[in-house]
This record gives structure tokens, sequence and C-alpha cells, in this order.
């Protein structure tokens, strides 16, 4: 199945190991690239599968070594729409450590891609031969034109027949477009607007109350106390409130610090009425992954839905409970890799959904 990704790619910037930027500027950061779409489409291939990159960029030579990073790791890049107005959007992130958290600094206006309505893309091209489209929340907190595209982009492809997904994806620092306006209110009309053109949602513990206005009970997230079992209630009121959802999918951290978290999620199947949690332990009963050195958890949401698109059109793994179990592996692997991509392989993945998560040298 071939999947299409539309979002923004970005220059990420940031010093090596746990440094703070005050720290090291003057001096080296790394930089590589990443996007939450970029992300998840970097995942599938890297896990087996086949999608192509939508985006908008400058025509300059930072697009040129994208282009090139991408035939690298195996995404189409056929669909990356270079521009001559705007610039390469760069964020800056710090990785926190024990109770310091990491920060992220945006350095994105007057990009390409928030320059462009939805008429700028030739949609009918970029969908040509896929079954499956993915867009996160990011993309219509980036500008007004930016969400005019995100509409039209979820309308084209539910005509084309596409399988539509959406990582809600909740970013304070962005929502800005409209003066005058909370961020919070403008993200919950904008993504109520694009909720009736999409097919699978995906979330974490507090994107559904932040983008939608539904929230678990009895839950903390900032303290890191969550009720599991309150999810099953949200996702619920979302196939209540959109009947078009099928698959609602939240992933559940609990943040002990920023180095010490436990990770799990929820797969909720709108047609039988059923949840399907991972991990799971002996009995059955859930157990979420304890994750106390974490290296990077940028990209740890973008590494779930992409592991999860991969394996709901993987037949041997595509059970809601094979599903969920692959993609909670794959994003609890992506926290010990740097990076925004997830260079996790599907034997790697398998192993630990299995229960092969003791880290031992494999000779």
């Amino acid at each position: 199945m071939r999947v299409v990704t539309f979002g923004e790619v970005m220059l990420r910037l940031a010093p090596q190991g746990f440094m703070r930027l005050r720290q090291v500027i003057p001096g080296p950061l790394d930089a590589t690239f990443g996007g939450g779409e970029l992300n998840v489409a970097v995942s599938i291939c890297f896990q087996g599968g086949s999608a192509a990159f939508l985006t908008a960029v400058p025509d300059n030579s930072i697009t040129d070594t994208l282009v090139q990073e991408l035939g690298k790791l195996g995404v189409d890049s056929s669909l990356v729409q270079k521009t001559d107005d705007g610039r390469f959007g760069i964020y800056f992130i710090e990785n926190g450590a024990n109770q310091r958290g990491g920060t992220v600094t945006y350095d994105r206006s007057h990009s390409s891609i928030s320059m462009l309505t939805g008429d700028a893309y030739d949609w009918n091209r970029a969908f040509q031969g896929a079954e499956w489209f993915h867009i996160t929340g990011i993309t219509p907190a980036i500008s007004e034109d930016a969400a005019d595209a995100a509409m039209q982009s979820l309308q084209h492809a539910k005509a084309a027949g596409l399988t539509t997904s959406c990582d809600l994806n909740f970013r304070k620092k962005l929502w800005k477009w409209r003066p005058g306006t909370e961020t919070v209110d403008l993200a919950r009309e904008t993504m109520r607007s694009l909720m009736p053109f999409i097919d699978v949602v995906i979330a974490n513990e507090e994107d559904a109350d932040l983008t939608l206005g539904i929230k678990a009970d009895e839950t903390d997230v900032d303290a890191g106390d969550l009720n599991i079992d309150g999810y099953i209630g949200v996702a619920r009121r979302i196939v209540s409130q959109f009947p078009n959802v099928q698959r609602v999918a939240i992933t559940l951290r609990e943040s002990l610090s920023a180095s010490h978290n436990n990770w799990g999620a929820m797969l909720f199947e709108a047609a039988t009425d059923q949840a399907h949690f991972a991990p799971l332990d002996a009995t059955g009963k859930y157990a979420p992954y304890e994750m106390r050195n974490i290296v990077d958890r940028v990209g740890a949401g973008d590494s779930f839905a992409g592991g999860l698109i991969f394996a709901l059109n993987t037949p041997e793994l595509a059970h809601p409970d094979s599903a969920i179990r692959y993609a909670v592996a794959a994003s609890c692997l992506k926290h010990s890799i740097v990076g925004d991509f997830n260079y996790a392989s599907r034997s790697e993945i398998e192993a630990l959904m299995h229960g092969g998560g003791a880290g031992r040298v494999q000779r």
C-alpha cells in the first residue's frame, strides 16, 4: 500500500547529548531534518512499506540535500514542491534529562508551506496510486493558508477513495494566525472542521482535549497521573461526535521525569466498540514499557503513527491486538534513537513486541 503524508519539513538543530543551547552557541550544532509527517513516511519506508512525502520548500541547496536524504531513506520525493517564495523552517531542540524538561524553539515564520493555500497543490497527482493519506494537526496550526491546504488535502483524499489518518498533535507555540483568538480555541475550531474527513484519529494523552474539547476523566497529564480506562470514554465520544471515524489510537505517556517515562497505547475500534491496549503482561493486563534512560523523545508519537499505519496495512500485523502492540514497540524503541527519525527495523520492533526487550548485544 502506498501512503502519502503532507506537512512541513524543517531543519533540526541540536546540541550534542544533553547540552543546552547557551552552552554551545557560538559553536557546533547537529543539523538533521525533521517534521511530524516526514517522520511518519520515514518510519513506514524503513520498516518495508511505501510512502511519499508532499511538502513545499524553497528552491535552494538545502532542499537538494533533503531530496538526497529522502532517496537514501527510501521515501518518494517526487511530490516535494519547490517554490520561489518563503524559506526553510528551523527548529532548535534541547533534550531534557531527569527533572529538566526538553525545549523546542521554532524559527519557521514565512516558511514556504505556510504561504501556500490548497490551490497551489496538484492533489490528483499526489494521490495517484495511493491508498492512505496522513496529516497532522501541526500543518493547520502553521498559518491560515496552511489550514486551507490541510482542509483541501483531506477533501481531495476522501474524494479519491483514500483512507485518511490524522495525528491531532497540538502545539501550543503555534496556532497564532488569528490575532485575538486563544490558541486552544483556534485549534478546536479548526480541527473539528477537519474531523468529518478523517477515518483514523491518532493522539497523545492530552491532544483530544486541546484540539477537540474531549477530556479523559480523573487524569492529570502534567503530574503523569493517567486514568487509563478513561481513554476508552474519550474514544467513544470522538466516534459518537464524528461517526465517520473508524479507529482512535491514543498513546499513553506517564512522565515521571524527562528521563523516566512509562509508555503504552490504546487502539479503539468503532465497528466492535472495543479497546485494545498494549503492552500487556502475562495475565493480559495493561503493563506499559518502563523507559528509564530516554535518549530522545522527539518524534516518538510520529514513530507510533508510522508503526500503526504500517501494521494496519500488513496482513500478518493488521489485527487490532497485533497492530497496537507493533506500534507501541516501534515508538518505545524510538526513545533510544537520536533525531526525529525512527531507525528501528521491523525485525527489531517485532523482537520487542514479542518480549525481547533486554537490550542484549546481537552477535
